[in-house]
């Protein structure tokens, strides 16, 4: 098997499960946090607990600034804190290395792109229930664990399989996108502005969540996407009614919300195409008011 060097830019609860899944399979990974979390990752490593893969801990690199060439960087940050953590990556440093943003919306390639022009930014999404209770300590729920990568990142595509995540490769960089903003902006538009977890939402709003999940599929097929609705409605419905998001966990908790990234980036692209999307819109400017 190929040994790859990774980097992790937020290891939170997405970037610290894939961090500790490649690192116990013997990839040489790098964590890139902040001073106190970069400490305590070199020091203690990641510990993972998860409905899936069980209790593990793995042995990590903690750092607050790469300092020296990877083969991938992984940038699994909170789309609010994505400009701030850029800082923790310098363009000369990474050179051109593969860069896979884990990122929830659509419009962060451009940035990336942008910024890094000798690196091959390629798109991915994961989805994934994971969370961060403590510095280093990884909870994943339930058995979702799944990658898409567009075609550049096959060697990261092989070392996630055998890692034990479910990975794809797929040709379509909008659809990859906007598949997972299909579902993601739906369920965390409703769960947010409701207060209530998914299960709730499906009994007591569901008209209104199959509207949106319906108006998001029309923007995505607007931008080349070839959507599905009811096969998002089908997979929306098939999760446990405590499922929660995290813009509504973050709202709840006073933090930050990538409301913008996920809600505000289906308005811009329906604004782009002409498509109307009444239901969406309404919640996404209640939100911006009640969330400021």
């Amino acid at each position: 098997m190929e040994t790859l060097r990774v980097a992790v830019l937020g290891p939170g609860g997405v970037g610290g499960l894939l961090a500790a899944l490649l690192a116990r399979d013997g990839h040489a990974v790098s964590c890139l946090a902040r001073p106190g979390t970069a400490q305590h990752l070199d020091r203690a490593g990641l510990a993972v607990r998860s409905d899936r893969y069980g209790e593990l801990t793995a042995t990590v690199r903690g750092v607050e600034r790469l300092d020296g060439p990877v083969d991938v960087l992984l940038v699994t940050t909170k789309a609010t804190a994505l400009d701030a953590a850029l800082d923790r990556v310098p363009a000369d440093v990474l050179g051109n290395a593969v860069v896979v943003p884990l990122l929830n919306g659509v419009e962060h390639l451009a940035l990336l792109r942008e910024r890094y022009p000798a690196a091959s930014v390629v798109a991915g999404t994961i989805r994934v229930f994971a969370s961060r209770p403590g510095p280093g300590v990884i909870r994943h729920e339930g058995q979702l664990a799944a990658v898409q990568l567009a075609p550049g990142a096959e060697r990261l595509a092989a070392a996630l399989d055998a890692a034990g995540v479910d990975v794809t490769v797929r040709p379509d960089e909008a659809g990859l996108l906007w598949d997972k903003l299909c579902f993601l902006a739906p369920m965390a538009l409703l769960t947010t502005r409701t207060r209530q977890p998914l299960g709730a939402v499906r009994e007591g709003h569901g008209e209104e969540l199959t509207a949106v999940i319906t108006e998001v599929a029309a923007v995505a097929r607007a931008e080349g996407a070839a959507s599905d609705p009811a096969a998002t409605r089908d997979f929306a419905w098939s999760l446990p009614d405590g499922m929660r998001s995290s813009m509504e966990r973050d709202a709840a908790e006073g933090n930050p919300t990538e409301l913008e990234p996920i809600g505000g980036a289906v308005l811009r692209a329906a604004d782009r195409h002409g498509v109307d999307v009444p239901v969406t819109r309404s919640i996404v400017e209640e939100l911006r008011k009640r969330l400021g």
